[in-house]
């Protein structure tokens, strides 16, 4: 039961952690190359969120690849719950952050029409937001697979 795929200090657990913080980079970079993002709440709290995102991601990709390196077990009670809260946490974040993001891409795209005249960059505000998407994707399933493994240490 302790070798579930995308657990910590496994292969399966570094490649999911580096998927997600390479869709997070990819969205706060799809996001600050479109002109004056920085005038929208909810862009700004998506920049926000991915980029902690990217921070835990990162950091508990290095712990994989340190754990793998050396050959050691991860899934401790201990690590286990600190992984499981910070995923927890981190999840639901980037799924707000994704979710606001695209009410306010759909209301200036779709309903209001600012895209065509006031000339802002939607494409990139949708681009951005479907890679958030993919990151919380991601994160949810590396949330749900601490939450099993917390269960069973």
């Amino acid at each position: 039961m302790k070798n579930l795929i995308g657990g910590p200090g496994t292969v399966s657990g570094l490649l999911l952690r580096i998927g997600q913080c390479l869709f997070a980079a990819a969205s706060i970079g799809a996001m600050v190359t479109a002109i004056e993002f920085s005038s929208y709440t909810a862009y700004c709290y998506l920049v926000a969120s991915m980029g902690l995102q990217v921070l835990w991601s990162l950091g508990l990709a290095c712990l994989d690849v340190y754990a793998l390196r050396i050959k050691r077990d991860l899934q401790n009670p201990v690590l286990v719950s600190l992984f499981a809260v910070g995923d927890w946490v981190t999840s639901f974040l980037s799924l707000a952050a994704a979710c606001s993001s695209a009410g306010v891409t759909v209301l200036y795209a779709r309903d209001l029409g600012f895209c065509k005249t006031q000339h802002i960059p939607c494409s990139r505000f949708q681009i951005s937001v479907a890679l958030a998407f993919i990151t919380w994707f991601l994160v949810s399933i590396s949330s749900l697979v601490m939450f099993w493994l917390l269960g069973s240490v």
